[in-house]
């Protein structure tokens, strides 16, 4: 009987852990959104401070973007004997996404190590520096949407009204970063090595996913294409950008992934958030 009640009041520990430690965590993402003139401010400043004593500034990424999209599409149209015409928009729409993702995944690993100075002297919520992160890598993103537009004036192309599924398309795979950088900014406070595991696969993802060469070469193994989950994260905005709705079979992967997303995020921040202060 004694027993029983012990084994019975640890398990009411336990829950009431749970669910205080559940509180905390909304608590500090509810916290961060009320905080958004400070995180977007932040996220503005990053960006300048990148970019200080430059004169292009932030559009120097821009630069770099527009001349690989110019190299890549003239050199891969002549390998693959495809029109300048067809393939360079669809080299510059991968090029622009996958530029916001590989920058995801590249700095977030220094997410919370990198801000070790406010983390440890101002109180402020975990979530908010995931937010000033994810938006400052958004203002860069729209710096290269330019490009964009220059071709389409160029090759006299225009996407029509499937251009209006790029913006719920950006929204979604936003809310996918925001979650992956939580994680892996958690992950690299604790180990280390992460970032620098994150950087080989980054640019074997790179290769092997749908950028600058498209699915169709693939012939009868484009599937290969379709299983790799990159290619729906950049799918999701390129194919309304070339004025096309995304494929069912993206929206159901680009909904299933953000679900798991988040499940895996939330479990891990709910279970390592106190100890983030202790790891950087």
């Amino acid at each position: 009987m004694e027993l029983c009640i012990i084994f019975g009041g640890i398990a009411l520990l336990e829950r009431q852990e749970r669910v205080s430690q559940l509180g905390l965590a909304v608590a500090d993402f509810a916290a961060a959104l009320r905080l958004w003139p400070l995180w977007t401010r932040l996220g503005w400043n990053d960006i300048l401070y990148r970019y200080r004593r430059s004169t292009l500034g932030p559009f120097w990424s821009t630069v770099n973007v527009a001349v690989t999209v110019i190299a890549l599409g003239l050199v891969y149209s002549e390998i693959f004997k495809l029109p300048v015409r067809q393939l360079m928009p669809f080299v510059c729409a991968g090029l622009i996404v996958w530029s916001f993702i590989s920058a995801i995944l590249l700095e977030a690993g220094g997410l919370f190590s990198g801000s070790e100075s406010y983390i440890k002297q101002v109180r402020l919520p975990y979530t908010l520096y995931v937010f000033r992160f994810v938006f400052s890598k958004i203002m860069l993103f729209l710096h290269d949407i330019p490009i964009y537009l220059v071709l389409l004036l160029y090759f006299q192309i225009w996407p029509g009204l499937a251009l209006a599924w790029a913006i719920p398309g950006f929204v979604l795979l936003s809310i996918n970063c925001t979650f992956a950088s939580l994680a892996i900014g958690m992950a690299s406070a604790r180990f280390r090595d992460i970032p620098r595991i994150i950087a080989s696969l980054t640019q074997v993802l790179f290769l092997v996913t749908p950028i600058i060469w498209m699915p169709d070469l693939l012939g009868s193994r484009h599937m290969l294409a379709a299983g790799n989950p990159f290619f729906h994260l950049i799918e999701i905005v390129r194919a309304p950008l070339l004025g096309m709705a995304p494929s069912t079979d993206t929206i159901m992967v680009m909904l299933a992934m953000t679900v798991l997303n988040m499940l895996v995020t939330a479990t891990v921040f709910l279970r390592f958030r106190a100890r983030i202060a202790y790891w950087i």
